[in-house]
């Protein structure tokens, strides 16, 4: 398999930002569904599963940024739109995510940093990640609205990637199972493409 993409599929680096990054968003998902609707506030495994958590997502941060980059350096496969319905919908579908993947960490970056709490990241425990220094020296008071408005864009982007996800899956498999093109194939390791 080649290191880049190809005219009949992606590549494993390509491959492999897009399965990593699913992975850890899904996990996120799941760990910000635990945190926030079943550990009581107090509960010291809050704080720990909320480092988790933000580990994750500047994790997920910085793998976008370098899918990003990749992406721009190696085009990705044409893929076999059977009409301009799709091919729009595909377009839209695929930007969307490219733009939630950056802009739902950095939204959790920024309410992070804003903080009233001014707690950095334990980045899993190696380091703590810094915050954003535009917010040192502010107040509580200051904070907390700030800190509010970009939770609430942090909570909304993330509901739109979770509608989205499943969507993304079904044309997937709708693609794979009812148009039986190789859509789902050139992204799968290990399979081939005729």
């Amino acid at each position: 398999m080649s290191v880049r993409n190809t005219y009949l599929r992606y590549g494993s680096v390509a491959m492999a930002f897009h399965w990593v990054i699913a992975l850890l968003i899904i996990a996120n998902v799941l760990l910000g569904f635990w945190f926030a609707e079943f550990i009581e506030r107090g509960d010291p495994m809050k704080f720990t599963v909320a480092q988790w958590h933000k580990s994750i997502g500047l994790s997920v941060l910085v793998l976008s940024i370098l899918r990003v980059v990749w992406r721009l350096m190696n085009p990705h496969p044409p893929p076999p739109w059977p009409t301009p319905l799709m091919r729009g919908l595909s377009m839209v579908s695929h930007y969307a995510f490219y733009f939630l993947i950056l802009a739902i960490p950095i939204t959790g970056y920024v309410m992070t940093s804003a903080s009233p709490l001014g707690n950095g990241t334990d980045y899993f425990g190696f380091f703590t990640w810094p915050n954003l220094p535009i917010f040192q020296g502010m107040t509580r008071a200051q904070l907390r609205p700030i800190h509010e408005t970009w939770e609430t864009t942090h909570v909304v982007l993330a509901w739109s990637a979770i509608v989205l996800l499943p969507v993304h899956v079904g044309a997937a498999l709708y693609h794979h199972f009812r148009l039986r093109d190789d859509v789902l194939k050139r992204m799968l390791p290990g399979t081939t493409i005729a």
